[in-house]
């Protein structure tokens, strides 16, 4: 992780710590990247409650909660499946805020969803997976280089990178 990356981790556990919150991470794509990112100083079993690593689409609902007739409808790949994974890992592992991370790194398609797109929420206190407005989200389709498909490390670097911007932009002071 860069010094721009381990800087902004450091301000999330700083912004975590004044206000006596906790996080937890559930994601697909990354593979537990982020929470890795997360991690990765000193201290921070302080604020991050942990992670579920759901890349098995069954799992997301499974340990996540996310509602597996949504799945079945939209795909793994989608918005609202971020919002309830957000939700569900806040919830099923006791944290303030929960992140939750899904997307196709590739190299091929997912339930028609191009090999770049990547959905991301977080969920505060008073969010809801039923109001998505409750939720912070960002969408991401990463570019390959020269028009070409992005490559995997491309998509979950990225997908890590603005998860971490997402989650700093809501646990601000």
């Amino acid at each position: 992780m860069d010094a721009s990356m381990s800087e902004k981790v450091r301000q999330i556990h700083a912004n975590l710590q004044r206000q006596g919150a906790t996080l937890a991470v559930a994601e697909s794509l990354t593979g537990g990247e982020l929470c890795a990112a997360l991690t990765s100083l000193p201290g921070a079993s302080q604020v991050i409650r942990g992670g579920l690593v759901v890349y098995a689409t069954d799992l997301k609902s499974a340990l996540a909660g996310v509602d597996a007739e949504l799945i079945a409808k939209v795909g793994a790949v989608d918005a609202a499946v971020a919002a309830q994974l957000a939700v569900g890992v806040r919830d099923r592992l006791g944290a303030r805020f929960g992140v939750g991370l899904t997307g196709v790194a590739g190299p091929d398609t997912q339930d028609g969803r191009p090999v770049g797109e990547v959905h991301g929420a977080v969920a505060g206190p008073g969010s809801s997976a039923a109001d998505p407005t409750s939720l912070a989200a960002v969408v991401l389709v990463v570019p390959g280089a020269e028009g070409a498909r992005p490559s995997r490390e491309e998509v979950r670097r990225a997908a890590v990178r603005a998860t971490i911007d997402l989650v700093l932009s809501v646990v601000r002071e």
